[in-house]
């Protein structure tokens, strides 16, 4: 029953992703784009915690620490850029 929902839980996220990356493709302004491509990597992350419970293994717990860092950084580096127009001063 559990790995049933675990399941539904799943494809509801990829649900949530295919939407992402339609507003992706759609977004009329690069900090909408900006918005569904950190929405994506959240829902990535959220898929690969949900993942590493079904098969019970601590490998995708890393690799979403690893997706969450790097997304923070280039969250940031995006939001420089669109601000000043240069990520280094």
């Amino acid at each position: 029953m559990f790995s049933l929902i675990l399941i539904a839980v799943m494809s509801v996220i990829v649900f949530a992703l295919l939407l992402n990356g339609l507003s992706l493709l759609r977004g009329p302004d690069l900090a909408d784009r900006l918005l569904a491509l950190d929405t994506m990597y959240i829902n990535s992350i959220a898929l690969l915690l949900v993942y590493g419970i079904y098969v019970s293994t601590q490998l995708y717990f890393e690799a979403a620490l690893l997706i969450a860092m790097l997304g923070f950084v280039s969250t940031v580096a995006v939001c420089k850029f669109m601000l000043r127009g240069d990520i280094i001063e």
